[in-house]
């Protein structure tokens, strides 16, 4: 096997991402961004450097910055957004409305720069007749520290806005310099961090959710992974919980534990029993 594919190989071990013989041209010119940042020229250098245990956190988090697409938008796939707020929020507030204490948590599975997770508690505080008094806990995680740190600061340009409605976009940015500011009140009720999809490890922490939004990101994953991280997200979500996945993705023939349910202009699945 050549050095390019031994890369290639070791970046599906670490992370179950895959990519295909015939994506060589595009994963192999992000290998060689990497390399020409440590000034190595040889791939079989850089799949060493890489494969040493000292290097290979640090470096595959700058690994993954090159190899992710990550072109998001404040209420993209505005069909699973009108679904949250009109169908499954109210739905959850009913079955929680007998609590002594009630917790809404929802997860951003690569959540990119941050937009989706603000969007989501946009949402949410604009139903505070509902969720008064509740607490509130949104998850933004992603593989690629680049997009998390726009994401912590919550700056953006115009295209980042581009699908948002005017009464949110006057509401909840500031408009400085030529860049949108999420302002700090919408902050308060999101975290943000590095997790990787793959990592059973980090996966035991991710429990107790309502919802999990994970978006155009299982086309980075061959069967096998998905059935993985499919079943960190059935073990991460609560009995009646929702999953949201791309337009394009599709859970068959990957996992039927989770029941397809749909909205107008969309779907999710919901989790409907413990298995």
């Amino acid at each position: 096997m050549d050095d390019v594919l031994k890369i290639r190989d070791l970046v599906y071990q670490e992370t179950g991402m895959y990519f295909p013989d015939d994506k060589r041209y595009y994963f192999e010119n992000r290998f060689k961004r990497r390399m020409d940042s440590l000034g190595m020229r040889d791939f079989n250098q850089y799949y060493s450097y890489l494969s040493k245990r000292e290097n290979k956190r640090e470096e595959f988090l700058k690994l993954m910055n090159e190899l992710t697409i990550n072109e998001t938008s404040f209420f993209r796939n505005k069909p699973h957004f009108k679904a949250l707020e009109d169908i499954i929020l109210p739905e959850i507030a009913e079955k929680y409305k007998d609590k002594a204490v009630k917790k809404l948590k929802i997860w951003s599975a690569g959540c990119s720069s941050g937009e989706e997770a603000y969007t989501i508690a946009m949402i949410i505080n604009e139903m505070k007749h509902v969720f008064n008094g509740w607490m509130i806990e949104i998850v933004g995680t992603d593989i690629s520290e680049r997009v998390l740190n726009i994401a912590r600061k919550g700056v953006y340009k115009e295209y980042a806005v581009k699908s948002m409605p005017e009464l949110y976009k006057n509401k909840y940015l500031t408009f400085e310099n030529g860049v949108y500011k999420v302002k700090d009140e919408l902050k308060k009720n999101i975290k943000f961090s590095n997790v990787n999809l793959n990592n059973d490890m980090s996966m035991l922490f991710m429990k107790g959710f309502d919802i999990i939004f994970c978006k155009n990101v299982l086309i980075y994953f061959d069967l096998t992974s998905k059935k993985r991280v499919i079943q960190h997200f059935f073990n991460a979500l609560n009995v009646g919980g929702y999953l949201f996945i791309g337009f394009s993705e599709s859970l068959f023939g990957v996992d039927n534990r989770l029941k397809l349910v749909h909205f107008t202009g969309g779907m999710a699945y919901r989790k409907d029993v413990h298995i």
